[in-house]
């Protein structure tokens, strides 16, 4: 049984070591947007590199992440954590010193794997150390400071971005890794599950990523092969199911889509995902290039969003508990749709107190509605010994949506490759994207009232109650 209390020094730097190391990753999937114009200007990347840039990460954070989590329990928690801290931090080196966007997007895929092994390993290591009775409020602390982290986030890439250079935005986290792996290593146990055994689900891994690669390359470069490997990805992806179903030990069990519940929160979260992921890609951009606005005033002026997250997730989440799912999840991404259909005033030299504060906060409101109800119903369709498994499936299914609809978006809306440099041609496209981006949301609100029932007393609870990522669900651990 785990020993360490909270109020002991050891107990002290595990908090420590691992809200650094997860922050780390966190804050690489939000950063990132508000540099993408000043990483474009400097390396003459066209849209797609941009899009690249964002997707490449996602992409393999996305397909390898069920797999990080397996590794580590049977490996050793700590020691994958690790290996995950200086693989994020080596590659994040690569990103910072890119001569090329081809570079910088093959250094984000890097990045990605890094990601995929410390993202799920943090939250364990909490589980597997502390001693029960301390173990609740370590998540709540963890999952509090790891808020502040995502909150601080953009303002701290816009005020890199233009002071010391979008370079910096990667090359901090090379600070950051040589701080926490001497922490982790002298302070952090070891822990493995003795239960785990066999081989990994290599092959499913991937061929899942594959999937999303092939489809997300057709849809971002276009043209008469985009048929061509658009087709090849929707084959690889068949190939991914009929492995999974075949293998004793897969990678995703498909079985725990037998849960309807489960598998309607999970089309909800493919919606609603979808939507943010298309949203936070676009705005970042809309807010620099049409209304002016330097990439620190962008960086702050969506942090009103993730404050409110952090505020009040917990609240919604017991609200949920005692009014059951269904409410709010559909109306959390209705008001997500409002948003960003409020998000079309922001034009040339546009007002943040009137033009986009008013759209921030209803977008805020609605992910505190949406995002902790939808997690605690996710653990709670299924049985309690899946319930970690069923966490990473969400997660990964959310962090899918976003890669494909930064991909997607840019080409339903029309925006050419050259897009982000002409105001006027970006403001039109924006224009014609928001609309999408809500009306998928209006599809995830109609899906959830249709499908989302209460869920049986005495079902799996989410440990992380304060959240304020807005990429993706939290993830909960396995060990419980």
């Amino acid at each position: 049984m785990p020993d360490v209390r909270l109020a002991s020094p050891q107990g002290k730097w595990i908090l420590f070591t691992t809200v650094l190391g997860s922050s780390m990753a966190m804050l690489d999937s939000t950063v990132v947007n508000v540099a993408l114009p000043r990483i474009g200007r400097d390396l003459d990347a066209s849209l797609s590199a941009l899009q690249w840039t964002v997707n490449a990460y996602m992409l393999t954070l996305a397909g390898l992440i069920l797999l990080g989590g397996s590794l580590g329990d049977q490996y050793g928690r700590r020691k994958i954590f690790v290996i995950g801290v200086v693989w994020f931090a080596s590659a994040s080196l690569l990103c910072g010193l890119a001569p090329t966007a081809g570079v910088l997007v093959g250094a984000r895929a890097l990045q990605g794997i890094g990601g995929a092994l410390l993202t799920p390993g943090s939250l364990a290591l909490i589980q597997a150390s502390f001693h029960p009775d301390d173990r609740a409020r370590a998540v709540g602390l963890w999952s509090g400071f790891g808020g502040i982290g995502a909150a601080v986030g953009p303002f701290l890439g816009g005020w890199l971005v233009d002071g010391p250079g979008w370079r910096w935005v990667f090359l901090l986290n090379v600070p950051l890794a040589l701080l926490c792996v001497p922490v982790a290593l002298r302070h952090v146990p070891e822990s493995a599950d003795g239960r785990v055994h066999g081989r990994f689900d290599i092959l499913g891994a991937v061929l899942g990523a594959l999937a999303l690669g092939l489809v997300t390359y057709a849809l971002i470069q276009g043209g008469t092969v985009a048929y061509v490997v658009g087709a090849l990805g929707i084959a690889t992806a068949v190939a991914f199911v009929y492995v999974e179903k075949r293998r004793p030990d897969p990678m995703l069990p498909l079985g725990i889509f037998a849960s309807r519940q489960f598998s309607a929160l999970n089309l909800v979260t493919l919606c609603v995902y979808g939507a943010f992921g298309g949203y936070f890609f676009l705005t970042a951009l809309q807010l620099q290039v049409v209304a002016g606005y330097s990439a620190l005033a962008a960086g702050t002026a969506l942090l009103p969003t993730t404050a409110l997250m952090l505020l009040f997730s917990a609240r919604s989440g017991a609200l949920a508990d005692r009014i059951g799912p269904r409410i709010p999840l559909t109306v959390g991404p209705l008001l997500c749709a409002g948003a960003m259909l409020l998000m079309l005033r922001i034009g040339e030299d546009a007002n943040y107190l009137t033009d986009v504060l008013p759209a921030v906060l209803v977008m805020g409101v609605g992910l505190v509605t949406l995002v902790a109800p939808l997690t605690a119903s996710v653990l709670a369709s299924v049985d309690t010994a899946r319930a970690g498994i069923a966490s990473g499936i969400n997660n990964a299914a959310a962090r899918a949506a976003s890669l494909i609809a930064v991909a997607a978006l840019p080409l339903l809306a029309g925006m050419g490759p050259g897009a982000y440099r002409s105001p006027a041609a970006f403001d039109a496209a924006f224009d014609r994207a928001m609309p999408i981006c809500a009306g998928v949301l209006v599809v995830g609100a109609a899906l959830a009232f249709a499908l989302v029932r209460r869920p049986a007393p005495g079902c799996v609870r989410p440990e992380c109650r304060t959240h304020g990522n807005v990429t993706s669900p939290p993830i909960e651990a396995k060990s419980r």
